[in-house]
């Protein structure tokens, strides 16, 4: 039997390989097996530092809210315990955007954290939204049948049918209707 080398496969991998190598130090981009465990120590390091970017801006949004909130006179976990219990739920990015391209939305905000830290019952423009959708829901008569399923389990949960999450397509027109 003749010898099979594999000459072409095994060069279009090791081509492959420096090719993701490219533009590494010294021998990283030349010779092959250098250019290979670099490559392998890149992924590992391109896949943890993935992660730990969205530490870090969490991080950066949670130091800017907290630098507004300061100048508010506010702390950064007093302010965000009160949106919790006005019942305003904002997350931290789009809450660093506002406090620094519209600070007056932001001390509005910070008004009504403090509102509700003290007990006031608090009008929130998502209680107004909610009234306003439900009339619009019983305006019109929706057509459950034509909606997705992330839809309908949408409606579900505003409707606060329990184990809507679990439910097929089926289960949940029935349940809806």
């Amino acid at each position: 039997m003749t010898r099979v080398k594999g000459g072409t496969v095994s060069k279009n991998r090791r081509r492959k390989v420096l090719k993701e190598a490219k533009g590494y130090f010294g021998s990283k981009h030349r010779l092959y097996k250098t250019a290979q465990e670099q490559v392998f120590h890149s992924g590992a390091y391109a896949y943890r530092d993935r992660k730990a970017n969205k530490r870090n801006f969490r991080k950066l949004w949670i130091t800017r809210i907290n630098a507004a909130c300061r100048e508010e006179g506010i702390s950064y976990s007093k302010f965000m315990n009160g949106l919790s219990k006005a019942g305003i739920e904002i997350n931290r990015k789009v809450l660093s955007e506002m406090a620094i391209n519209d600070p007056a939305a932001f001390k509005n905000l910070v008004k009504i954290s403090n509102d509700a830290l003290e007990g006031k019952v608090v009008k929130t423009v998502k209680a107004e939204v909610k009234k306003e959708e439900k009339k619009e829901s019983t305006s019109k008569a929706k057509d459950y049948s034509k909606m997705t399923l992330a839809e309908l389990k949408g409606v579900a949960k505003e409707q606060g049918i329990k184990g809507y999450s679990t439910m097929k397509k089926e289960e949940l027109l029935v349940n809806i209707k």
